[in-house]
């Protein structure tokens, strides 16, 4: 088993069958694509970040001959305009891209599929539009609360990665060293180019070093791509400085509109970016959720105990 690789698990690689932008304000247009079977069963994917983007890699986790996998980039990221783009951009602002995407596409209920990030705006997306969601697939649950940033962006995960933790906690000066969230956004916010890169650059880092079990230098190279970094690192900063744009504890509160949609939850024991707890209490509120914790994991879709499980969700459906 511990041989496999991603190639063993995941589908072949595809392209997409079309492609497209779909205006939804008059600031934004997000960029769309289709890939797989036209007449597959529809599922959603939701990329993670906020401001992640999405990834062609995402298409082989689904059947081609079964799925119709559509995908999208979430305001300001990806190929979506305007780039890196902090205005009208809120998790209800996405919210409603997901159901124009879905209006657009004509079609009638869905499959929603996302991790980190993805499984947050998945969860989200079904609390306001119930009636929409045939089943969730998720991974790496994180509900953005209070407490899981203070764990990942303050004290907590720095236990375990201290090394890792230490360069981006020193690009802040020590007088603002006791709230690294908002001292980051003042930065990646500024006026000044090489500040807001300098700073995505390490908030970058810190979050690619820590999402693997076993760290990887393809994800730390992300962090050297500056037009990634930038986009990532101020839509998220600026979507965990606002709360995610919705009370603390917002899922696990109206966890009863989704009570009768079935979810598979694919969680690495060893997550240290979203840890095992937030599934724990996500697959306690969920009494159609089947929880699934991978004991060789930590918050990566790339590892391939992660993709086995996704893979094995999606062809039980």
């Amino acid at each position: 088993m511990g041989s496999e690789s991603m190639d063993d698990v995941l589908y072949p690689k595809i392209e997409a069958y079309a492609t497209g932008m779909l205006p939804v304000s008059e600031r934004h247009t997000i960029a769309w694509e289709c890939a797989g079977n036209p007449d597959g069963i529809p599922v959603i994917v939701i990329h993670g970040g906020p401001g992640g983007g999405s990834q062609p890699s995402y298409r082989q986790y689904f059947d081609p001959k079964k799925w119709n996998i559509i995908q999208f980039d979430q305001r300001g990221c990806g190929q979506s305009t305007p780039y890196a783009d902090l205005e009208e951009n809120t998790t209800m602002h996405l919210v409603s891209d997901i159901e124009a995407l879905r209006i657009h596409f004509n079609i009638d209920t869905w499959h929603v599929f996302g991790g980190s990030w993805g499984s947050t705006l998945s969860l989200i997306y079904g609390i306001s539009h119930p009636e929409r969601v045939r089943s969730f697939i998720l991974r790496g649950i994180f509900m953005c609360r209070k407490s899981e940033l203070h764990w990942f962006y303050q004290d907590g995960a720095s236990h375990v990665f201290p090394d890792a933790f230490e360069p981006y906690q020193q690009h802040i000066p020590v007088n603002e060293q006791s709230a690294l969230i908002p001292a980051y956004y003042s930065r990646l916010t500024s006026e000044d180019v090489d500040i807001r890169r300098n700073a995505a650059k390490e908030w970058t880092r810190w979050e690619m070093a820590t999402s693997r079990l076993f760290p990887d230098p393809e994800y730390l190279d992300k962090a050297e791509d500056l037009d990634f970094a930038v986009a990532f690192a101020r839509i998220e900063c600026h979507y965990f400085i606002n709360g995610i744009f919705v009370e603390d504890s917002y899922i696990l509160n109206n966890t009863d509109s989704i009570q009768h949609i079935p979810a598979v939850i694919v969680q690495g024991r060893y997550d240290m970016v979203c840890p095992v707890k937030s599934a724990w209490e996500l697959h306690k509120r969920l009494p159609n959720s089947a929880l699934h914790i991978i004991p060789d994991a930590g918050h990566s879709m790339g590892e391939v105990p992660i993709a086995r499980a996704l893979v094995e969700a999606t062809d039980s459906v």
